[in-house]
């Protein structure tokens, strides 16, 4: 899997994974459960993960959407 963007924004990543799962395209948010050790403040980034061979698409989806400047670096 591919790390896609790495964002501590609830709404942003809120709206990532709704595009995605739109558009079918299968993906894994990472360190979620982080949240409880730090108290649901938000302050660790969760990882937006998708397959290597969607990485592509994905990235298309996002940035069409807006959200290109909180993609990782390629």
């Amino acid at each position: 899997m591919i790390n896609l963007m790495r964002t501590n924004d609830a709404v942003v990543l809120g709206l990532a994974e709704s595009l995605l799962k739109d558009a079918g395209i299968h993906f894994f948010v990472a360190d979620r459960a982080m949240s409880v050790t730090e108290g649901s403040l938000g302050l660790l980034p969760r990882r937006l993960m998708v397959e290597d061979g969607m990485a592509d698409e994905a990235r298309a989806l996002l940035r069409d959407a807006g959200l290109g400047k909180e993609l990782e670096p390629e």
